[in-house]
């Protein structure tokens, strides 16, 4: 019998939402069809910090906001739904926080969560709501490498201090704003196997939405994967990678900002949240 919370997910909203119908085999073609279908279509985006919205955790309001509304959210959003996804799936799933390395000075607090999924006895890490180029689902094993869609490639190494480290080696162009401006391996996030208790993620949601000076309180952000790219909004800066090949344009106004975000990453907000994002 189901767990009750997978039996109360409304799956097949969740697919419809991402573009699937089907639904994907609990392996990892399936895994990898779920997050890319994913991270296609729910963007990645804080608007409703700038705009003074608390982020909730509730399952519910997470469902009403990625999917019913068709908004994105933070990564304390888009995995703890993803995650709930897998479960409905049959995935064996938990989430686990790791500490964000791009452009940070010094060691980063534990900001982002992503997903432990066990196949056929073996570990992978999934992850859905990062807002960096896409990552594709990995085995966890040192030494693995993926390539995305759009080139980025992705490096899972074993750091003495801080546990499993993901690196990634592309244009720092997809981005929204995180990479230093060389395409090496740069350190991207490490993490634990660590058990992960919703106090935990309460924790890091609320420092995350509401300490002063930070990413997500001071920048306005939307991010998504494209079929051969990324396209970011950064404040009023727009870049989309496609082929390698990076273009940015600032935003100028409340309307081309508005209409942008409806039809690049299918954020739709009406006329007065528009013009007060964009003046801020």
């Amino acid at each position: 019998m189901k767990d009750r919370k997978q039996a109360d997910f409304a799956l097949d909203s969740y697919l419809a939402r991402i573009g699937l119908d089907t639904r994907p085999g609990a392996d990892a073609g399936g895994l990898t069809r779920l997050q890319r279908a994913h991270r296609r279509t729910v963007p990645f985006e804080n608007l409703d910090i700038p705009l003074g919205r608390a982020i909730s955790l509730e399952p519910g309001a997470q469902f009403a906001k990625l999917v019913t509304a068709r908004r994105g959210g933070y990564c304390f959003e888009h995995n703890p739904l993803f995650l709930r996804a897998l479960q409905a799936l049959g995935f064996d799933a938990r989430l686990l926080l790791a500490r964000v390395w791009l452009m940070a000075e010094d060691v980063p607090p534990r900001t982002h969560c992503l997903i432990l999924v066990m196949l056929d006895g073996a570990p992978w890490i999934a992850d859905a709501g990062f807002g960096g180029s896409y990552s594709p689902p990995m085995l966890l094993r040192e030494g693995e490498v993926v390539t995305a869609p759009d080139g980025t490639r992705h490096r899972l190494t074993i750091d003495p201090t801080h546990g499993w480290m993901l690196e990634r080696a592309g244009d720092p162009a997809a981005t929204d704003g995180r990479a230093h401006d060389h395409d090496g391996w740069q350190p991207q996030y490490s993490f634990t196997l660590d058990r992960v208790e919703p106090v935990d993620l309460e924790l890091s949601n609320h420092w995350t939405s509401t300490r002063p000076d930070t990413r997500f309180t001071t920048h306005r952000i939307a991010s998504i994967a494209l079929e051969d790219g990324f396209a970011s909004l950064f404040d009023g800066v727009l870049t989309v990678t496609r082929g390698g090949v990076a273009e940015r344009r600032t935003l100028s106004d409340a309307d081309s900002y508005r209409e942008t975000l409806q039809s690049l990453f299918g954020i739709a907000l009406n006329p007065d949240e528009a013009a007060r994002i964009a003046s801020l």
